[in-house]
């Protein structure tokens, strides 16, 4: 079910100016008239179903703000939101395992618009071992995982610049989403302590990188692990659920790291992840 608060006039107006282009550009994009736009923003006149989808495919907006935009033009919702265990979607959750576990023995783990924990691999459950267990319960936020100072925030030698990295990340997604949900939790994020108890100096990994991609180090009684990560989402997605999960693989940035994590596969039981 899906609520409309707004007419859909206001609604495609707000995001028009979210994405920052005025009606003239969005005109040209979905190739209709300025005054015609100008109405449908106004209200003097009402968008026909495949007109509110066109202007929602230029504007970028994501497909449960597309059902809501529909409902507030008199229209029924398109996109369906099925969770990840439904029938329809087991060919995709069997992409995402299949990911995750040939992935191994790197650390990777699937998240949803909320950065909720969806799934990860056995590299995770060993990455996190140790952490308070109150930040494990699900559902698992992973930023809130990773900064607080109760998870993986003591052990990330630097972790200013991956605050900082997760902070614009999360500052990008706002700004595209408009997600309530998200603004919250960055606001709590930004409570969380910087300081980090590590000092070391900057692996060679992270001083080749520099410039290029943001490392995270973690210290480990193995020595410092850096990684970059990649972010992997379904191409074309038609179900909510889909077009708002996302794989972050985790690869490590210099061969120690590799053959650190190798070593701990070979050695360490299978963790569950959590």
């Amino acid at each position: 079910m899906v609520a409309a608060v707004h007419p859909v006039g206001d609604l495609l107006r707000e995001w028009r100016q979210r994405r920052r282009m005025s009606q003239l550009d969005l005109s040209l994009e979905a190739d209709i008239s300025t005054r015609h736009l100008s109405f449908l923003e106004t209200g003097r006149s009402q968008p026909s179903r495949d007109m509110v989808l066109l202007l929602a495919e230029q504007l970028e907006i994501p497909l449960r703000e597309r059902n809501v935009l529909l409902v507030a033009a008199g229209y029924a919702p398109v996109f369906a939101e099925r969770p990840l265990q439904d029938p329809a979607l087991q060919q995709a959750r069997k992409a995402v395992d299949l990911v995750l576990a040939g992935h191994e023995p790197y650390p990777a783990l699937a998240v949803d618009r909320h950065w909720m924990l969806v799934a990860a691999n056995a590299a995770v459950g060993r990455m996190i071992a140790g952490v308070d267990a109150s930040l494990l319960q699900p559902p698992v936020n992973v930023l809130r995982l990773s900064l607080h100072p109760k998870g993986l925030a003591p052990r990330i030698a630097n972790l200013a610049e991956w605050r900082a990295h997760l902070f614009a990340r999360l500052r990008r997604q706002i700004e595209v989403s408009a997600d309530p949900v998200l603004s919250e939790l960055l606001e709590e994020l930004g409570t969380y302590p910087m300081a980090s108890p590590h000092k070391p100096g900057r692996p060679a990994a992270a001083r080749e990188f520099a410039g290029v991609l943001v490392p995270v180090q973690f210290v480990t009684d193995r020595g410092v692990l850096s990684f970059f990560s990649t972010t992997t989402v379904f191409g074309t997605p038609l179900d909510i659920t889909l077009s708002e999960l996302a794989l972050e693989a985790f690869f490590p940035a210099d061969a120690a790291t590799g053959e650190i994590l190798r070593s701990l596969a070979a050695s360490s039981p299978p963790q569950a992840p959590p």
